[in-house]
């Protein structure tokens, strides 16, 4: 700006916190710019204007007089936060629609398919133009490193037994109102302690940890301003609660909740944004997870258990913001302490591989995909109209109660006519003046035609689910339960077809929302229904099912899917005595995305990728040993490449070797894997446990490429016998497993 390449700036953002925080840095740091929020002036100018990306797009698509606002070349700069939560689904249109440079701001790049952040920038996979390490920002003096505390809970962690409490308690425990039954259970297991089951004793000895271990300020009077991740809203409220009843002197203030929930969110962070105004603990459920910018965060509370790496990392980010004199004159903020009751750290220093979650796609979507499956299966089976107009002739394999009947094949011409008639009104109604359609107008107009859906080829239904299924509609349905409904009978119509064998599941999922239905006989539009309700839950029923005789229920029973009321499960609140360990300062290993090595890894998987054929590869691969002269090419083929340094090779040699890091990276065969415990599996003596027990390792070499023996004495392993591999084999047989995994790891060492 200051060199006046760039004139006009569009910073975007996924939240109205965020925007708010972008204007005042831009305020501080730019305030010759005028930035503009245009959430709140939408008529306001200036040369940085910044905005979430439901108010731009709704400000592009906007035109007054038949002009827009903000054209294609209005903004010369675009500046995405968050780039790698923003760039996929309906968003994405915005970038295609400007015609500017593109720079997007992330902590956590990600690899995924369908939010890949790279392909954007057209990036190689992995490599970021530019990045800048923790550990490198801590060393230059703009942020400030982590101290990690693992502090063990037995109930979050083991769950609670009613054989281990005292006799009061197993009095109070036996006097509970677990459900509508009057079911006592014996157990509860960990994954319910905080999300439906909240026990008093649990939570204060967790604030009271924090209290007296957390960093201080005002000469150590008060406890820093700190961030506490809750697993839910109920235990957000429960936190603040137990928080007040032992701290009744600062009730209602000290505390407070801080989520989508909560009234007046915005201002509540503003005020817990300044260092001496009360909140001073805010217990967040997502909100604070990522973007929010405190420097006066101290300390982090994990009272619930993340499983992306890439959120994880986010949320440790919430620290990291440097803060002078917080302790007092020249007494600046030097790190920060984040304490772990729930074992994250742990798991992603065991798993630090973990694969990301990917997108979903919006129900709409999906439906309108499994319409067009559901139409490809049809037109296999013979269901078509040849291109005269006339119905083909063709035998039909599955779907139809027999080849000679008729009728029925006039039944299931009827459905694909049917759907394809839904699929052709829904594409109809898609406006090509709307933002979000316009990039693909020339498929929304080729299939606005009727003739078009007569014959649909592969490619024809792969542009539609991929390139217009799901976009904006005059063709609307609001009812996401009759929706949701509609996606389980396709899923079975499809499965019938197909002789899918996810039939059983899909069918048991059928008759019991029919026998949810049938408790509700004293609703006329359900009574009306109920001969049909009461056959599909019989066998007879589902003998000889058809697509057709599906596709008929569907429609009788969609509308009154949305009566059935979700039962939602009894808060348990208890106060049984639970225990708590000393915290220890654990590593945080694997979360510094940026290292050195952490790059090399991701460059080498990239280059592995496109060289998956070459001999030392597919010998790694298929666990076939490995020779020194493999070894040699393997490093060769990286120096060559540029892939790695003799830096990166040194410390690979260091660690196993270049056979183990690459096996690292591409995995085993799983053939190879199999038939590594080929012996083992040819076993009849075997039981259910130990076969499954056999086929996560298996997983796991396929996945990993190799596996140390230690891990079978972990979760999930545990999850068999608390003593993992040696509690489910006798002890011959778990030498044999580790032997097995020991010569499959020999193997890539050479």
């Amino acid at each position: 700006m200051r060199a006046n390449w760039v004139r006009r700036v569009l910073f975007l953002a996924d939240r109205v916190a965020l925007v708010n925080q972008a204007v005042g840095a831009f305020k501080k740091f730019l305030p010759s710019a005028s930035p503009v929020n245009l959430v709140t002036e939408k008529e306001a100018q200036g040369r940085v204007y910044v905005s979430t990306y439901p108010t731009m797009m709704g400000m592009i698509d906007a035109a007054a007089d038949g002009v827009r606002r903000f054209g294609p070349g209005h903004f010369d700069l675009v500046v995405i936060d968050e780039a790698h939560r923003s760039v996929y689904r309906k968003y994405g249109a915005i970038f295609d629609y400007f015609d500017s440079l593109l720079v997007g701001l992330t902590a956590t790049p990600k690899d995924e398919i369908d939010r890949d952040t790279y392909r954007l920038f057209d990036l190689q996979r992995g490599v970021p133009t530019d990045a800048y390490p923790l550990d490198e920002a801590v060393k230059d003096g703009f942020l400030v490193p982590p101290k990690a505390v693992s502090v063990p809970l037995k109930f979050q962690r083991e769950g609670i037994t009613y054989d281990d409490l005292s006799e009061d308690e197993k009095e109070r425990w036996d006097a509970i109102e677990w459900d509508e039954e009057g079911n006592v259970p014996a157990q509860i297991e960990a994954a319910a302690v905080n999300k439906w089951l909240f026990n008093a004793d649990t939570v204060d000895k967790v604030l009271e940890h924090l209290m007296t271990e957390g960093l201080k300020v005002c000469d150590g009077d008060r406890l820093g301003k700190t961030i506490v991740f809750a697993k839910n809203h109920d235990h957000a409220q429960f936190i603040a609660e137990r928080f007040d009843r032992n701290y009744p002197h600062v009730k209602g203030s000290f505390a407070r909740v801080i989520d989508f929930k909560t009234e007046y969110a915005q201002s509540l962070i503003d005020d817990f944004s300044l260092k001496d105004k009360p909140p001073h603990i805010a217990i967040s459920v997502d909100m604070l997870d990522t973007g929010i910018d405190v420097p006066e965060v101290v300390n982090l509370v994990f009272f619930k258990i993340v499983r992306s790496k890439t959120k994880f990392w986010q949320m440790i980010g919430r620290g990291t913001r440097l803060c002078e004199d917080l302790f007092g004159p020249g007494r600046h903020k030097e790190f920060f302490k984040v304490f772990d009751f729930c074992q994250n750290f742990e798991f992603f220093n065991q798993n630090p591989e973990v694969a990301e979650t990917k997108a979903g796609d919006s129900l709409s979507k999906r439906l309108f995909a499994e319409r067009l499956e559901l139409i490809g299966a049809l037109d296999n089976l013979g269901a078509k109209a040849s291109p005269d107009g006339k119905p083909e002739v063709a035998d039909v394999a599955h779907g139809f109660r027999s080849k000679a009947d008729d009728e029925a094949k006039d039944a299931a011409r009827r459905l694909r006519s049917d759907i394809a008639e839904r699929l052709h009104a829904e594409v109809k109604g898609m406006s090509v003046d709307n933002f979000l359609v316009r990039p693909r107008r020339r498929l929304v107009e080729k299939f606005s035609k009727p003739a078009a859906w007569k014959n649909l080829t592969l490619d024809d239904r792969l542009e539609l689910s991929e390139d217009v299924g799901g976009l904006p509609s005059s063709l609307a349905d609001d009812d996401i339960a009759a929706k949701e409904f509609d996606l389980l009978m396709l899923k079975t119509q499809l499965a019938v077809l197909t002789a899918d064998r996810r039939f059983a599941r899909l069918k048991e999922k059928i008759v019991k929302t029919c026998g949810l239905l049938e408790e509700l006989a004293n609703v006329p539009a359900v009574s009306a229904q109920m001969e049909l309700i009461l056959d599909i839950q019989t066998d007879a029923y589902w003998q000889d099912v058809t697509a057709p005789i599906l596709e008929s229920a569907r429609r009788k029973l969609r509308d009154l899917v949305k009566l059935i009321e979700v039962k939602k499960r009894v808060l348990v609140f208890t106060d049984f005595e639970d225990e708590i360990g000393e915290g220890a300062e654990i590593a945080v290993q694997g979360l510094l995305a940026g290292t050195d090595m952490d790059s090399f890894r991701r460059k080498a998987r990239h280059f592995l990728k496109a060289h998956e054929n070459h001999i030392a590869v597919q010998k790694l691969r298929r666990n076939e040993p490995l020779t020194q002269t493999d070894l040699q090419e393997l490093e060769r083929m990286f120096v060559e490449a540029g892939i790695g340094s003799e830096e990166d090779l040194a410390s690979v040699r260091g660690d196993g070797g270049i056979g183990l890091f690459v096996r690292s990276l591409v995995g085993l065969d799983r053939e190879a894997a199999k038939s590594a415990f080929g012996e083992f599996l040819a076993d009849k003596t075997l039981s259910a446990n130990q076969i499954e027990f056999l086929n996560m390792i298996i997983e796991h070499l396929t996945d990993r490429g190799v596996m140390e023996p230690s891990l079978l004495y972990e979760s999930p392993f545990t999850d068999f016998n608390s003593s993992g591999v040696a509690g489910v084999f006798d002890a011959a047989k778990t030498a044999k497993v580790i032997q097995i995994l020991e010569d499959v790891r020999s193997r890539a060492a050479a």
